[in-house]
């Protein structure tokens, strides 16, 4: 079961970029975590990746397209990027979960619409870190009673 990881912009600054909404762990840290929980799941390969730049996330997206599964964090791209909804409609097989960090309806109105909502198989919001790990087990939970894994 290969299983990718892709944030997006300034996700790379996680712990020093406010931490009140955020928290303290880096990218890193939180890989790190997602990595320990592949190895107790058994078969599950993850790869990670971010970039600040839209089009980068959806080459990786559709470089991606016959993996198992997708965690993304599209951060501001969220409620903006219909390229990132058109490149996961583009690859079906792909079950997706969508992440955020912050409880996204807490805040500002602009954050509440997300493109990549309509097109993944769900969405994870406002648990911190916790949101990667709780992505990785619905998606191997998903793929294991499907028969993929």
């Amino acid at each position: 079961m290969r299983i990718l990881v892709l944030n997006g912009p300034t996700l790379n600054m996680l712990g020093t970029r406010e931490p009140e909404v955020y928290g303290t762990l880096t990218l890193a840290d939180i890989e790190e975590m997602v990595r320990q929980r592949a190895a107790e799941l058994g078969e599950v390969q993850v790869a990670f990746q971010q970039t600040n730049h839209e089009g980068e996330l959806v080459d990786m997206i559709l470089a991606h397209r016959d993996w198992d599964g997708l965690i993304i964090n599209p951060g501001a791209y969220t409620h903006t990027s219909i390229a990132l909804a058109d490149a996961i409609s583009a690859c079906p097989d792909l079950v997706v979960a969508e992440v955020h960090l912050s409880n996204v309806h807490q805040r500002e109105e602009f954050r509440h619409h997300s493109y990549v909502a309509r097109v993944a198989w769900g969405q994870i919001t406002g648990f911190g870190w916790r949101g990667y790990l709780a992505a990785l087990d619905m998606i191997y939970g998903r793929l294991v009673e499907a028969g993929r894994a």
